[in-house]
């Protein structure tokens, strides 16, 4: 196949927090970002903001959007990709990078199909960023995404990632909508072994950015608030 004249659908990451602005990404990225005409977004109400972030000259009333959010449809993907046709797009995610806790694959797998080049972009991702920084295993982990919503059955879920992480010593990532953050954190205090180390990794990229390991046992007695605060949770179990 002559990849030369296939269209490109590009992975357009966004800045985690509205603090950092695009400080997150490279010139490269912001760039190729200000070449393109038609975006796939969550919300566009979002996507113009940071379109618009990227330059003052950026004329959003040439810009067509489609928008995909969770509230989606699978089978939406392929109409979309087919309204689009053989132009070069951009496919964003509201923060972080798309299709990494964002409801963007299907559009990614559309964009297969069709037979279009799928070019990822480099940029911040929350859940690489706090992994990084919590002094846990690199090697093997594994990201759950959010938990039950359900407590008793969140419970359950936080027994087993304890007992996953000390047997396949794999650190254990998972996150919460921020107004539950607080239930998440008292469920992980009251569940799980006073020995197991738990890093709390919120507000990434902003200037009140927060990232502590500690076991257990100590975030029982210096437990901060994260009421609203995007938050990352990782746990390891020796």
């Amino acid at each position: 196949m002559n990849t030369q004249s296939r269209s490109k659908l590009y992975l357009i990451p966004t800045p985690i927090h509205e603090d950092s602005g695009i400080r997150g990404l490279p010139l490269a990225v912001q760039e190729i970002v200000q070449t393109l005409r038609v975006f796939i977004v969550e919300e566009e109400k979002t996507a113009r903001r940071f379109l618009k972030s990227l330059s003052a000259d950026f004329s959003l009333s040439e810009i067509t959007f489609f928008v995909y959010n969770e509230h989606s449809h699978p089978n939406e993907a392929i109409g979309i990709m087919d309204k689009i046709g053989q132009q070069d797009c951009g496919l964003l995610s509201e923060a972080g990078v798309p299709c990494v806790a964002d409801p963007g694959a299907q559009i990614v797998a559309a964009a297969h199909c069709k037979g279009m080049e799928v070019v990822p972009l480099v940029g911040p991702s929350s859940i690489l960023l706090a992994l990084m920084a919590s002094g846990f295993n690199g090697q093997r982990f594994c990201f759950y995404g959010y938990l039950p919503k359900d407590k008793n059955e969140r419970m359950k879920k936080l027994k087993e990632l304890e007992r996953r992480s000390a047997q396949e010593h794999e650190a254990q990532i998972f996150m919460e909508a921020p107004y539950r953050n607080e239930n998440l954190f008292k469920d992980i205090l009251e569940v799980c072994q006073k020995d197991t180390r738990l890093c709390v990794a919120c507000d990434l990229m902003s200037a009140e950015q927060f990232i502590k390991t500690m076991t257990v046992d100590r975030w029982r007695k210096d437990m901060p608030s994260l009421d609203k605060r995007p938050t990352i949770f990782l746990l390891e179990k020796k």
